[in-house]
């Protein structure tokens, strides 16, 4: 799955759409922030709804740095989130 990187936090987080399909998936989806490996990882999830394109990984491509730095300031923990499957 394609993906983007991010540098917040003094962390850098790799950033793709979840892949999981909900009963909005023509609306909005889920990216997944997720940074480190093993028990470091950290997950962190939100969700969006993009403008015009209606392909998660193209929205995902067009989508600016700053879209995604406000995106990832309004991102939850991923054991909040049945896109990460409730766990940390």
């Amino acid at each position: 799955m394609p993906f983007r990187t991010l540098t917040a936090n003094g962390k850098t987080w790799r950033v793709m759409p979840s892949g999981r399909v909900t009963q909005y998936d023509h609306d909005e989806f889920a990216l997944l922030f997720v940074a480190g490996t093993g028990h470091d990882r950290e997950v962190r999830v939100t969700r969006y709804s993009p403008q015009g394109v209606r392909s998660r990984e193209l929205a995902l491509a067009r989508m600016s740095e700053a879209d995604l730095h406000h995106l990832f300031a309004t991102s939850q923990p991923s054991f909040t989130s049945p896109e990460a499957d409730y766990s940390a």
